[in-house]
């Protein structure tokens, strides 16, 4: 059992200073089992809207909740969006008899209810699979090849991981998708989502997608933002710098789970990762995920001139701009792409982060930082802020 109480102590700061706290992510990435651990699944104020008897108790959501007293946990909140103007209700009583946790597998955008209903009354956290912190840097392999979803990262075997993660993919595409109301063939959609794999780490090109998959450019991008909206694919977006230079307009594609990403690119076993040709781009969208889930920054970019310079991750923090180069290499040196982005950027820091073991400058306020070192850099900089 791998503790998430870091996870668990920012619920429970949100639930004592907010009505309404809602907790989302994708399916299977553990919301459950963390909101189990402030109510009980027994308890007559944890509801699981996926269970049949929760379904029927809300039929009537007012009588069903109004009496309840305490933390009440409604879980899939998206299968039953009309329950948001009866929170917005509950929530404004006073004196105030409950707070609620509400769990979600959409993003704001798609649950825009939410916002709408409950503004002022809500505060919203983001999570995903396990990141490196929970799991330890020693088992830093393991979570890059595998995948941050509980289910696979914790598999007996890698045999029983690759399966859990192959049938993730098809329940996700033939089920999930339906309950969300979207009518899309499962078959294009996964022939889609296969696609942006290929795109891992490259810059976003929506009438090229088209092409390749014969439909229109409308769908395409379409497909891609319900995708975002569920938490499978980031859209990292371009940062425009007014340099006097040509800059990349377009918005770089990552599969957000690289477990997920190896099963659509068909890599079975380790062997296979290191020798495949998207191995660089699978650790460097790795990196990219473990930076965020570390720094929690306000703001994220890519940034990327037409004549080479490039930064992978652009972090807006307490109002500083921290870049991350992921570079797969033993030891990384300064490169003028470096250089440009330091000085076209104006950033506080720039880290190279790497799969090594020692934590060297490279130039001023230019380090090379051990991803399993990670977490201690990130903190040392928000101390010295």
């Amino acid at each position: 059992m791998i503790e998430r109480t870091h996870l668990r102590q920012i619920i429970q700061r949100k639930i004592e200073a907010n009505r309404v706290v809602a907790l989302i992510g994708p399916r299977q990435c553990g919301k459950t089992t963390l909101a189990r651990a402030f109510v009980s699944p027994d308890s007559v104020n944890y509801f699981d809207l996926e269970d049949p008897l929760s379904l029927a108790l809300l039929d009537q959501p007012m009588t069903a909740l109004q009496d309840l007293t305490g933390l009440v946990v409604i879980d899939e909140i998206q299968r039953r969006p009309e329950l948001f103007p009866v929170l917005r209700v509950l929530a404004d009583r006073n004196p105030l008899p409950a707070r609620f946790l509400i769990l979600g597998s959409a993003s704001p955008e798609l649950l825009r209810q939410s916002s709408e209903s409950l503004a002022g009354r809500i505060s919203t956290l983001s999570m995903s699979g396990f990141s490196l912190e929970e799991v330890g840097s020693q088992a830093q392999n393991a979570l890059w090849r595998r995948g941050g979803f509980p289910l696979s990262f914790t598999a007996p075997s890698e045999e029983t991981s690759l399966e859990w993660r192959k049938d993730f993919v098809s329940t996700f595409l033939e089920r999930d998708i339906p309950q969300f109301g979207f009518s899309i063939p499962s078959t294009s959609l996964f022939r889609f989502w296969s696609l942006l794999a290929h795109y891992h780490g490259q810059v976003w090109n929506a009438a090229e997608a088209a092409r390749t998959l014969n439909v229109s450019e409308g769908t395409a991008r379409r497909y891609v933002d319900l995708l975002q909206d569920l938490f499978m694919v980031r859209l990292l977006q371009p940062w425009y710098a007014n340099l006097g230079k040509r800059q990349v307009k377009s918005p770089k594609v990552y599969i957000r789970d690289t477990g997920l990403l190896h099963v659509l690119l068909g890599i079975r076993t380790e062997q296979e990762l290191l020798l495949h040709p998207r191995s660089g781009a699978s650790w460097e969208g790795f990196v990219i995920e473990e930076t965020i889930k570390a720094a929690v920054p306000e703001e994220v970019y890519f940034w990327g001139t037409h004549s080479g310079a490039e930064l992978n991750l652009l972090m807006i923090k307490d109002g500083k701009k921290i870049g991350v180069e992921c570079k797969r290499v033993d030891a990384p040196r300064l490169t003028p792409s470096m250089r440009a982005a330091m000085q076209d950027l104006e950033l506080t820091t720039l880290l190279v982060i790497y799969p090594g073991s020692k934590h060297y400058p490279l130039a001023e306020n230019i380090e090379a930082v051990p991803l399993s070192n990670l977490t201690e850099i990130i903190a040392a900089l928000k101390n010295n802020q």
